[in-house]
């Protein structure tokens, strides 16, 4: 898929300045550019879709946990005394 991008031209500047210093080509810049966004972007709607599925879940079960339980429990993590999750309660 051929696609073009219009750029001003200090942008343009821009980008042939860094990869001049970085001996890579404009191309390369951009494709790194935009896919460094892409998965930032796709994270980022991962965890708002996983943040609205637990709302939903929580709106029709009622269980859950309190934020200083998860924290308790998290802060366990790599230690000896390592914990279990704690059991969600309504």
């Amino acid at each position: 898929m051929a696609t073009s991008v219009k750029l001003d031209e200090d942008l343009k500047n821009r980008i042939q300045h860094l990869a001049e210093i970085r001996q890579r080509s404009a191309h390369w810049i951009m494709r790194e550019a935009i896919r460094d966004y892409v998965e930032r972007e796709e994270a980022q709607e991962g965890f708002k879709q996983e943040a609205l599925a637990s709302w939903k879940a929580y709106q029709e079960t009622g269980r859950h946990l309190t934020g200083e339980e998860v924290r308790n429990w998290l802060n366990t993590w790599g230690t000896d005394e390592e914990k279990e999750i704690p059991q969600c309660y309504e």
